[in-house]
């Protein structure tokens, strides 16, 4: 594994420069990056309305950046809501993406102009139809993806395809819009089959409501799930683009709905990096074939999704490329809980001459990483992220 496979060597020339002298521990973020990923999501899915999902990375310039380029918003809360109004982004833009909701965040935001809404459970359907009267409605429905998606996500969201199909039913007779179906197939989804697999169930519950309730529906949310670049190698945007619309082919036709996609860790998760520093080094016994190296960036701020190992971020050090000899490590954080480990089945190899002090570069962090990170746990303070386009600028 080289570093050039992940960040050519002028992009890390200019990152090296701009964070030399930042405090670390501290996530780096290139906006340039995030505007190469969205022209290219655009550009292979031309026909699909691109919603961005703010919670992975909600750092106001990244989200005014993705606005000037035309994105709408998937939101998750009130306060993703009330950041994207501030940076003047229209609420026909927005959705409100989470089926977990309370009444009185469903009324706020229909209250601020919101119009289009999940749900995936008869109680909070019954409180769209109270505070957000005639809006438009789009069902979650389960899809198993457990197998090959690096962080699944069928557990806690959706409902089985019957229980949508009464729900939607629900909605018209509620004098709502029954609208649409999502489906989330898993984040970091490698096996590009899934989408077929939650496709083909959309189209038959779609014909099913229309055939038997003269429910038309006209949109399929189809979530995220396109991977950025770990380890773990994944296909390309431009395969996944190929073979999800050869799916919609298939299955729709000439009659494709409208497609939303709902992109997070694929726009802005190759964008960062997660700058640390090594503040320990230790051996367990006299005889340990590993050291244990400690750094001052953990699971708790800001590598949440090491949590059993699920992603396996490209690490680097300061000493990469100076001929050293090479030891495996165990990667752990700098907090007193014992959870505070990143990698301990899986082994990075690390510079036998590493020493405290050095510097740790964690790429492909520019999603999930700051917006995971705990406020104060042990005292630490949050995560800070610095932006560099033509500047660098702490947020």
């Amino acid at each position: 594994m080289e570093r050039n496979e992940f960040i050519s060597d002028a992009d890390w020339k200019q990152f090296l420069e701009f964070s030399e002298k930042l405090p670390t521990p501290c996530v780096v973020v290139n906006l340039d990056v995030i505007k190469k990923n969205y022209l290219k999501l655009k550009e292979n899915f031309p026909y699909a309305d691109i919603y961005y999902a703010i919670k992975a990375n909600p750092n106001d310039e990244v989200v005014a950046t993705l606005a000037e380029l035309g994105s709408s918003f998937d939101i998750a809360s009130r306060y993703e809501l009330d950041k994207v109004l501030n940076l003047n982004v229209e609420p026909e833009r927005l959705s409100y993406g989470n089926t977990i909701k309370k009444a009185k965040d469903i009324e706020y935001f229909y209250e601020k102009g919101v119009r289009l809404f999940a749900t995936d459970s008869k109680d909070d359907l019954k409180n769209i139809a109270k505070f957000a009267p005639g809006s438009k409605i789009y069902v979650r429905i389960l899809v198993e993806n457990t197998s090959s998606a690096d962080w699944p996500l069928s557990r806690k969201f959706g409902c089985h395809p019957d229980m949508a199909y009464d729900l939607l039913i629900q909605a018209r007779d509620s004098g709502l819009i029954p609208y649409g179906i999502s489906f989330h197939v898993g984040s970091q989804q490698r096996d590009i089959g899934q989408w077929n697999d939650a496709l083909v169930k959309t189209n038959y519950l779609m014909n099913s409501l229309e055939e038997e309730e003269d429910i038309k529906l006209q949109m399929i949310n189809m979530g995220g799930g396109f991977p950025a670049h770990y380890i773990t190698p994944s296909n390309e945007l431009e395969d996944y683009a190929s073979e999800v619309t050869r799916y919609l082919d298939d299955d729709f036709g000439d009659e494709r709905p409208r497609i939303i996609l709902e992109p997070g860790r694929s726009l802005v998760g190759d964008s960062g990096v997660l700058v640390s520093e090594v503040i320990m080094i230790s051996r367990k016994n006299n005889t340990a074939l590993f050291r244990w190296v400690y750094l001052d960036a953990g699971v708790m701020n800001g590598l949440f999704e090491t949590l059993n190992e699920s992603i396996k971020y490209p690490i680097f050090t300061s000493k990469d490329g100076q001929g050293e000899k090479t030891g495996s490590v165990v990667l752990a954080g700098p907090t007193c809980d014992s959870m505070d480990i990143m990698y301990e089945d899986y082994k990075y190899k690390m510079p036998r001459s590493l020493k405290v002090g050095d510097r740790v570069f964690i790429l492909s962090t520019g999603a999930y990483t700051s917006s995971y990170a705990s406020v104060e746990f042990n005292g630490f303070p949050p995560l800070k992220t610095y932006i560099y386009d033509t500047g660098v600028k702490q947020k």
